[in-house]
């Protein structure tokens, strides 16, 4: 769903994909200063209104100055932004050399509140007038800890607000085959932090990489497209997690030119088998392996992805890999929204249509 952005005397609504009170909703990435995103003062005009999945809105009145983040997919987006300085912590925080250069740096210096989700005492005594969350699919309320209710954000003077390319992703019955939800919740982030200037650098980067491979291998027909499959190694090898058709890693390998092989299984993320891998025999793997904080590391973890699928009797015999059609490609950039989902669509053309992407 591509979102819209009016832009009115009073406020600026933004009914893209930044949304607040949604309970059950579904650039370059080179490392340089530039994308990093100078840390400077809010400019922007206010109030701004973002709304959720529901319509129900949220207004600022002026640029938060106390922010807290839900995971490293909305710090990663504040500090390219140049609002990493507000940030005054995070669960889920990103692994060392996880962003690139001065990103990591930067991230570095942000208070960690939790390994995993944020206690709710903690949140709400964090003293955040903000708190970006990217949860709001995962059923927080379930398995991942007692979530605090709005009226108990509310009371502790904290709005909050979701990353809707992830969080609404349940209630998008469609499949996600472009990158309009990332661009757009990085659009409203730049409204509400006052950095709307460089969000625009943000997208019009990624919108410059995406069209080029679209125009490149775009028209491809569809039976002529390579399928393809995302092997999350550090998931678990016992049973596979496939990425499904409401996760962002399918936007990414669809405007690759290449066919998801799980592109026809609902939500976000299944668990299926290997025989299931095995029936739709893959021309191409992504060995989905986390960063280890080093290149070296990486390097090690992507051996033993591809050691295993080769001896392993289960999937020793799949055409990619007899045919050795691996793709080294780090999990983040790949499954968490952000601004390297543009990179990885390049890298992942540039191996599937050789000559074809520059």
């Amino acid at each position: 769903m591509r979102s819209r952005v009016w832009w009115g005397t009073a406020a600026v609504v933004l009914s893209g994909l930044l949304v607040a009170g949604c309970g059950d909703g579904g650039g370059s990435g080179d490392g340089d200063k530039a994308s990093a995103g100078a840390e400077k003062p809010a400019t922007g005009d206010y109030p701004v209104t973002v709304t959720d999945c529901t319509g129900a809105e949220t207004t600022f009145s002026k640029a938060p100055e106390k922010i807290v983040t839900s995971n490293a997919s909305s710090l990663e987006l504040l500090l390219r932004l140049g609002a990493g300085e507000k940030v005054l912590g995070t669960g889920f925080p990103p692994g060392k050399g996880t962003l690139p250069g001065e990103l990591d740096a930067r991230a570095r210096k942000v208070k960690v509140l939790a390994r995993s989700v944020i206690p709710k005492e903690k949140l709400l005594g964090s003293g955040a007038d903000v708190y970006i969350d990217t949860f709001a699919s995962m059923n927080m309320g379930g398995g991942m800890g007692d979530a605090p209710t709005e009226e108990e954000y509310k009371a502790a003077g904290i709005k909050h607000i979701y990353l809707k390319s992830t969080a609404c992703a349940a209630r998008n019955k469609r499949a996600l085959t472009e990158l309009s939800a990332v661009e757009a919740d990085i659009t409203s982030l730049g409204a509400v932090t006052g950095t709307s200037a460089k969000a625009k650098e943000l997208v019009d980067g990624m919108k410059e990489k995406v069209g080029a491979v679209q125009k490149a291998v775009g028209r491809t027909a569809e039976d002529e497209r390579p399928t393809y499959f995302f092997f999350d190694y550090d998931a678990g090898t016992k049973q596979p997690t496939a990425v499904c058709k409401r996760q962002v890693a399918n936007a990414v390998i669809t405007l690759a030119g290449a066919r998801n092989v799980f592109a026809d299984c609902d939500g976000d993320y299944k668990q299926v088998g290997w025989e299931d891998v095995i029936s739709r025999n893959p021309d191409w793997i992504q060995l989905g392996v986390r960063n280890r904080g080093s290149r070296a590391a990486n390097e090690k973890a992507f051996d033993e992805a591809r050691k295993w699928l080769e001896s392993n009797s289960a999937t020793k015999g799949l055409k990619a890999v007899k045919e050795g059609h691996f793709l080294r490609i780090g999990s983040e950039q790949t499954t968490i929204a952000g601004v390297e989902n543009a990179d990885t669509v390049q890298k992942i053309a540039k191996a599937l249509y050789p000559g074809k992407v520059g």
